[in-house]
């Protein structure tokens, strides 16, 4: 059993002559100003995140998007025959509709959702549009899978006429909350209402309550979860999906923008329709609602296939992404995509982006000869000579970078490799910045290849190990802008990628948030604005940063013990310089551990692998702290200070 954080400081005095012991002096001058973005995350819509996850929209194929025929998983209610109809678009974006046919009595069809729904007293927001003349009602409502059973229905009054598409808006509040999410959705109607013999539908949404109430917004327990971390800089769209496999299916911002019926979607390239409901706006949204830096991301002229625009039809795509930042910077009076952005959005605010990143993994693929030959310089200079101030990432690492340019780095490792990786950052040119855009432990150090046969979530050493990875970048905080661990999310029921930070179910009870998150929440919890001084004993086993926080006057000390010899607790010692920390000062200790071992997991049904103990400590003479720290353990020491000193 490990003990407990309390034993272990009062213990630390008296440990044997051998014990493992650390010793940190830590200077009283600022230093070096620290990234202030830090701690943030990544997002692409893989395991279906986007949609069937943070995307709050709980109907699958609303809109009958992409090139399937299929109405799958549209299904048949009362007798009605089911097709997919191209006669009479909704929309340019949205060709083919949901065709109902037959039938007598009750008829029309049901929706399994993202494999379920959550089904609550509480108010569903729902919507869909009807072709063909019907006079009647439309229901609206929830039925149990398993006892058949209606948990609240909602009528809905026809204004369907065949002359065009009508909207049809409800409110559904079940009248009873579901055992579990094995529920479906359906919208029936009175066939003998029907003139002409059949109806068709389209875009058919519904959402339940959204996180700060948003339309079209984004699901309330996940965000919650993101929140918990106070990640402070967000980079999407991707991540692969920003690229497209083959022609033409890379990011397009224009189509994600807009009403729902004007984005046509496109197929992913984690083998699914992505819906494009969560679009450039609702990233921006996101941003506002979590109080995040924006990164944005372009695509940069090569597919994930190997497709390659050529440096002469290049400019266009450059052109387009100058467009975008426009679009979302532009004044709404001056400028042409301003003026779009007010009058779409009703959005005359710009809102303010300072980072961009051109291309994903442009080292892959075949990219790097043309990415430096020409891709990436094409980008940089003309977002330059608009944007001068605004931070130009490269997708990949390398020395052939213009300016200030900065750079991206990802790492997919086992711990062994991670913990290598500490000292990554000293190295770094001082001139060129550096982003860990993609960062995760994904297998044990035991697996012979770390890509085959990898865990369903993150394990504790494996977490320990990236908290090492996280504590070198802020050691270098002058030089490293922040951390966005991939993927984010993880839908339980699909998922083409394991390990993932959060993973869920229809069913919010089933959400899990891993050990990973659990130790991202904890270092970003306490920021340090500048880093401090730091001698006495090298970093290892105790991998460690000291710095300041300069809005609190907090001195903090994080760390992470990973291979202690024998597994042996560390006894800490921690002296500040001068008068910034005297004698009877107070500190407190939170300190993560998993009492079940290296291999503990978080999981549905059970989420208790983090132990987390926190304990204030008092300093001694000459404001030193004394305290013992287990093996495999990450920590935050913050002593309190006085705002501004």
């Amino acid at each position: 059993m490990i003990p407990s954080v309390a034993a272990l400081a009062a213990a630390a005095a008296s440990l044997s002559t051998g014990a493992a012991a650390l010793r940190i002096n830590v200077g009283a001058a600022a230093g070096a100003a620290s990234s202030a973005h830090m701690y943030g995350i990544m997002f692409e819509d893989i395991n279906f995140s986007g949609d069937g996850g943070l995307y709050a929209e709980l109907i699958r194929n609303r809109a009958f998007q992409g090139a399937s025929t299929s109405v799958s998983p549209w299904t048949a209610v009362g007798g009605a025959r089911l097709s997919l109809s191209t006669t009479q678009p909704l929309s340019s974006a949205l060709p083919k509709a949901l065709a109902v046919t037959g039938g007598s009595g009750a008829v029309g069809f049901a929706n399994p959702g993202y494999w379920g729904f959550d089904v609550k007293v509480q108010p569903y927001t729902g919507s869909f549009y009807v072709l063909g003349d019907y006079a009647g009602n439309f229901t609206a409502s929830f039925q149990s899978t398993a006892s058949k059973e209606t948990l609240g229905s909602v009528d809905i009054v026809s204004a369907a006429t065949s002359a065009g598409w009508v909207q049809h808006n409800f409110t559904l509040v079940p009248t009873k909350a579901a055992a579990n999410s094995n529920n479906t959705f359906s919208i029936t109607y009175n066939a003998a209402g029907v003139k002409g013999g059949s109806l068709s539908f389209n875009l058919i949404s519904l959402f339940p309550p959204t996180y700060k109430n948003r339309p079209n917004g984004l699901r309330k327990d996940l965000m919650e979860a993101l929140a918990e971390m106070k990640p402070s800089i967000l980079r999407f769209p991707g991540g692969n999906n920003l690229e497209g496999d083959a022609p033409p299916n890379y990011w397009k911002w224009q189509n994600t923008i807009g009403p729902l019926k004007d984005r046509p979607g496109r197929m992913g390239t984690w083998s699914y329709q992505n819906t494009d409901g969560l679009g450039l706006v609702e990233y921006m949204q996101w941003c506002e609602d979590l109080n995040m830096e924006p990164l944005l991301a372009t695509w940069a002229g090569l597919y994930l296939g190997g497709s390659l625009t050529p440096q002469s039809g290049l400019q266009p795509y450059v052109d387009d992404f100058l467009n975008e930042l426009e679009f979302l910077m532009g004044d709404a009076a001056t400028t042409k995509y301003g003026a779009q952005r007010a009058s779409i959005l009703g959005h005359a605010r710009p809102w303010r982006v300072n980072f961009v990143e051109i291309g994903n993994e442009d080292n892959l693929n075949g990219g790097p000869a043309s990415y430096t030959a020409y891709r990436f310089p094409m980008f940089y200079n003309a977002i330059k000579a608009k944007y001068p101030n605004m931070t130009v990432i490269a997708s990949m690492e390398t020395k052939s970078l213009p300016g200030d340019a900065a750079q991206d780095y990802h790492t997919y490792s086992q711990p062994k490799s991670m913990i290598g990786d500490f000292a990554k950052f000293d190295r770094y040119d001082r001139k060129h910045k550096v982003i860990v855009g993609e960062y995760a432990n994904i297998n044990r150090d035991s697996a012979s290849n770390m890509w085959n046969n990898r865990p369903l979530y993150p394990f504790w050493k494996g977490s320990v190990s990236e908290a090492v990875l996280a504590i070198g970048a802020e050691r270098n905080g002058d030089v490293v802008i922040g951390l966005t661990y991939a993927p984010l999310f993880c839908n339980l029921n699909s998922h083409q990628w394991t390990p993932d930070l959060i993973a869920y179910t229809a069913d919010p009870a089933q959400t899990v948030k891993s050990t990973s998150h659990a130790v991202i929440k904890l270092l970003s919890s306490v920021r340090i604005t500048h880093l401090l001084s730091m001698t006495g004993d090298p970093p290892k086993p105790v991998y460690y940063v000291v710095g300041l926080n300069a809005a609190t006057g907090s001195r903090v000390v994080k760390t992470a013990v990973y291979g202690s010899p024998s597994g042996a607790a560390v006894s800490m010692t921690v002296a500040f310089a001068g008068d910034a920390v005297a004698a009877g000062a107070t500190a407190t200790l939170t300190v993560l551990t998993a009492p079940g071992g290296e291999n503990s997991s978080n999981a549905v049904g059970s989420i208790a692998a983090v132990k987390t103990e926190t304990t204030t400590l008092t300093a001694g003479a000459g404001g030193v702290f004394t305290y013992s720290l287990p093996d495999l353990s990450v920590s935050v020491l913050e002593v309190k200070g006085v705002p501004g000193s």
